[in-house]
């Protein structure tokens, strides 16, 4: 199995759901995940900022906000399956956020409401897989609801539903004031079938400590499953040696992935940034391979 780190588009689009899962583990800590705002107008026009974020670096791409059932990306041409065209161009895994409100639970501010193409539910995960999504991230925005076990609950069905990889977590807390840095909870996410977890960087949550997730990080990838740290919390707008000291921080923890979110102008990690965590987690070989290489390779 080739390394995520070293692959070309010809070897990502040949690509399973396993392969994709073993290739992010064997770059050994050195994937980058970057998030963007469907719905918002793109940082460069004439350029979708997933494009953007491949050319920086990213290895595996968040489509946020993607209602499955009116796929569209403001400042994208009209087509059918803006999944399948995204791909087309970057040469990269495309995934994209499906939330599990939950109704039972009130949140701490004004809650946001989402479409029917945005939560978890049978049809929704049917929709992603018919559009050739790569990977799903069973998460929350902010003010959404979203809770620790309201995503137990999706996993089961996103698992049954959706022939991609399943990763679940929160960046924050979504609305409410419960732990995202729950052992037991991030442990049964494993248990239930997800391929990996988000939890978030130290640094970013408060109360989020090295000395913390470094233990919960080995039991879940000692059940085999993937580590995604993120950045959720506009801190993808911040200085470049933050952002370095997160990545930093992802690697003495041992995390798989470095998510970095899209909470900064044009609704996408400052490119800068994304460059800035390449450099740190990988190096520049590494960071100017992925940053040249040509999507017909």
């Amino acid at each position: 199995m080739k390394r995520l780190l070293s692959c070309y588009a010809s070897d990502i689009a040949a690509f399973g759901k396993e392969e994709l899962k073993q290739s992010i583990l064997a770059s050994e800590g050195r994937t980058l995940m970057g998030e963007t705002v469907v719905t918002a107008a793109p940082l460069i026009a004439g350029v979708t900022n997933a494009e953007m974020m491949a050319a920086f670096g990213c290895d595996l791409l968040v489509l946020n906000e993607l209602d499955v059932f009116e796929p569209n990306i403001v400042g994208f041409e009209p087509c059918a399956n803006p999944i399948a065209a995204i791909k087309d161009l970057t040469g990269r895994p495309v995934g994209i956020n499906l939330e599990p409100v939950d109704d039972t639970l009130s949140v701490l501010d004004e809650q946001v409401q989402l479409s029917p193409g945005r939560k978890v539910s049978p049809e929704s995960l049917a929709r992603a897989k018919a559009l050739g999504v790569d990977f799903i991230m069973l998460t929350g925005n902010p003010s959404t609801g979203v809770s620790m076990t309201a995503i137990q609950s999706a996993i089961a069905l996103a698992v049954q539903e959706f022939d991609g990889l399943v990763f679940a977590g929160k960046m924050h807390g979504a609305g409410l004031g419960e732990s995202v840095v729950d052992e037991r909870a991030l442990l049964s996410f494993i248990d239930l079938g997800a391929d990996g977890v988000l939890i978030p960087a130290v640094g970013t949550v408060p109360g989020v400590r090295e000395e913390l997730v470094a233990p919960i990080v080995a039991k879940i990838k000692a059940k085999g499953g993937l580590v995604i740290s993120t950045i959720g919390t506009s801190q993808e707008s911040a200085d470049s040696q933050t952002v370095r000291e997160f990545g930093l921080s992802n690697k003495r923890v041992g995390s798989d992935v470095h998510h970095i979110g899209d909470g900064s102008y044009g609704r996408m990690p400052d490119p800068e940034n994304i460059l800035a965590l390449s450099l740190a987690v990988r190096g520049k070989r590494h960071t100017y391979f992925k940053m040249g290489q040509s999507v017909k390779r």
